[in-house]
């Protein structure tokens, strides 16, 4: 039920990743934010129990449950990892059950250079689906290229001011924290085969001071989310050049994201259902070591 392109902008959209940079400015420039000092998000390994929230006339769908594991390391000087696997289990109106397992990884270096990506995806235990393929650009003045080696090999243009996903969480962040209440860019996650970019327009809600995570379920480690500001945010994806006063969003995220790129109270919305992810298990890692000889 879930394709390949879902796994990827889920796992891009959450943010769950660490500070990256455009490519025109140097680290300390963009990171540095006025009153806020750097965003660092923290290296972590999230745990997400999902639920169908609601099934729409004609979905199909009259049940969904599973789990989603995301796991971010690295460092601004070696680049962030992202790694996401994401096992549901649909049962259709017939009552007949399909289990999907996505998975997806992905390397972004730190001044938003390069991309990694891959994907597979697997239904009942067969591989249906496999994205592979790299992203690159010289600077902001200057187009990039995507090298696609699956699911064929493929090369496509970028435009100048397309985002990678780490770019993108972080200028995420540095919005929240300017209290600007709307973002817009366009994104490259690897989604659709490799083969699209998507305009996103994201919806930044009143700064939540920090505290508000005690009102919030208890698990281990959630303590360490007590002294950060979050904010509500709500993502929309719209196909390229769609005119988005009238359009329809492909794809809808919400969560609920604190400034160390923790997500919580997670719900996507595909148009003819939607569920929801609650997060189970977190864990913070030790981040990657940033060699002074590795800077840019």
């Amino acid at each position: 039920m879930f394709r390949s392109t879902e796994t990827c902008r889920t796992a891009a959209a959450l943010g769950l990743v660490a500070a990256g940079l455009m490519a025109t400015l140097a680290p300390q420039s963009l990171l540095a934010q006025p009153g806020g000092g750097p965003v660092v998000l923290a290296p972590h390994r999230a745990v997400y129990e999902i639920t169908l929230d609601q099934a729409r006339g004609g979905s199909g769908v009259s049940d969904l449950s599973g789990r989603m594991v995301y796991e971010l390391t690295g460092s601004a000087c070696e680049g962030f990892t992202q790694n996401m696997r994401f096992v549901t289990r649909m049962t259709n109106q017939e009552g007949a059950a399909s289990l999907t397992d996505m998975r997806s990884s992905s390397w972004e270096d730190a001044i938003a250079k390069s991309f990694k990506f891959n994907s597979t995806q697997y239904r009942d235990a067969k591989l249906s689906e496999t994205t592979e393929g790299d992203a690159s650009r010289g600077s902001t003045a200057v187009e990039g290229k995507v090298e696609l080696t699956k699911p064929e090999k493929k090369g496509i243009a970028l435009k100048s001011n397309v985002y990678f996903p780490i770019q993108h969480s972080i200028a995420l962040i540095e919005a929240a924290r300017k209290g600007e209440a709307v973002f817009q860019a366009d994104l490259y996650d690897g989604s659709e085969k490799g083969a699209k970019t998507y305009a996103t327009t994201s919806y930044i809600g009143r700064s939540q001071p920090a505290g508000y995570n005690k009102k919030l379920r208890v698990l281990a480690n959630t303590d360490k989310l007590d002294s950060l500001r979050s904010w509500p945010v709500s993502i929309s994806y719209f196909e390229e050049g769609a005119e988005k006063k009238d359009a329809t969003p492909s794809y809808e995220l919400a969560f609920l994201y604190f400034e160390n790129g923790v997500s919580r109270r997670l719900f996507i919305d595909y148009g003819d259902f939607a569920i929801r992810g609650e997060l189970k298990e977190l864990a913070f890692l030790e981040p990657g070591k940033c060699d002074a000889s590795l800077k840019r």
